[in-house]
């Protein structure tokens, strides 16, 4: 007497089912746990057998049986963990509390914690403190800088320099202006290594001082091309001797983007503009020099040039930083403004009532 085969069960999936397994398999940041059961499953529901699918995935058949009972029964829902299943955690809930709690809190005259005073404090190890802020995103040892501006004007002055970014006036130039003062020769009393294979690049702490200059700059905000000029000052003088470097070299009607420093709004330099009519002056609002886009030129020029340098001299400064305007105005980089303006004033006027809170 022939016995038939017992028959295969098959898994059915809806549409909608399958679409999400397939993205729990093909995921990079999918868990091994649940990239496991999804591939059960499908393969289950394209009639391979239980011991098939676990010598596939090197897994006991007890495994496949259980996570295809658990969709049979509860579909997607079955492929999760039950609730207080698992390892259970190893810190207390009250000591968890005060890591995270107490994070902002440290004791006087302490400015803020480490992993290590953190779990010194408290009690565990520093890997475990670290994981707890990290997973609540607490960043003890970030400060980020910031000032809000108090001038009256500031939304109207505002609107008009992003004016100027987001729609450039036609048959015009926009130059965003500013001067970068106090730019010190530092010499290194020392040579340092260079970068090599397992082996960063070091330099001395000390140095010696040969003066400072005053770097005048201008960047077109069309082409990203940069006037630049170098003084040993940044008095009304030096600012009216750029602007009238700015009218040489620039033949269209000019709208400029400076800050409210008390040389650019001098009478000598009001007197001067009086009389070249295509200069267009729109100045920023107090304490926003974040507006004005040079700061970021003067940003990579610190970092690409003045910071990492050691300079005999003044003259072998200004010789570096003109040979870098040289470089960069062969390949001119323009920054584009892109962030919307009413969500850089939503920003602010949550930063604001922050601040009030803490004030208060």
């Amino acid at each position: 007497m022939l016995r038939m085969a017992r028959p295969i069960s098959v898994l059915e999936l809806t549409t909608e089912e399958r679409e999400e397994l397939g993205k729990r398999v093909r995921s990079s940041t999918t868990s091994k746990r649940d990239h496991l059961r999804a591939s059960i499953v499908l393969r289950r529901s394209g009639g391979v057998k239980q011991a098939v699918v676990a010598k596939q995935l090197g897994v006991s058949v007890a495994c496949v049986n259980k996570w295809s009972h658990r969709f049979e029964l509860q579909g997607l829902e079955g492929l999760v963990d039950r609730e207080g299943r698992g390892r259970k955690p190893s810190i207390a809930l009250s000591k968890v509390q005060r890591v995270i709690s107490e994070a902002t809190r440290p004791p006087a005259p302490r400015t803020r914690w480490s992993v290590r005073t953190m779990a010194k404090h408290v009690g565990i190890s520093p890997d475990s403190v670290h994981r707890l802020w990290r997973a609540n995103d607490i960043k003890p040892h970030l400060v980020e800088q910031f000032k809000l501006s108090r001038d009256p004007r500031f939304e109207q002055k505002f609107w008009d320099v992003i004016g100027l970014y987001l729609d450039p006036p036609q048959k015009a130039l926009v130059l965003c202006c500013d001067e970068k003062s106090q730019v010190q020769a530092l010499e290194r009393t020392q040579p340092g290594l260079p970068l090599g294979v397992a082996h960063v690049r070091t330099r001395t702490h000390d140095y010696r001082r040969h003066g400072t200059i005053t770097l005048f700059a201008a960047l077109n905000y069309l082409d990203g091309k940069i006037i630049s000029r170098t003084e040993d000052k940044h008095s009304n003088v030096e600012w009216l001797r750029f602007l009238k470097q700015i009218e040489r070299e620039t033949p269209k009607d000019l709208h400029l983007i400076v800050d409210n420093y008390g040389t650019h709004k001098h009478q000598n330099v009001k007197k001067w503009l009086g009389g070249h009519r295509r200069f267009h002056l729109h100045f920023t609002p107090t304490s926003s020099s974040w507006l004005n886009l040079v700061e970021r030129f003067f940003a990579e020029l610190s970092q690409e040039v003045i910071r990492e340098g050691s300079f005999a001299s003044v003259r072998d400064l200004v010789r570096d930083i003109e040979s870098y305007m040289i470089q960069r105005n062969l390949q001119p980089k323009p920054y584009r403004w892109k962030a919307k303006g009413e969500e850089i004033l939503r920003k602010i006027e949550r930063a604001r009532k922050a601040l009030a809170g803490v004030v208060n």
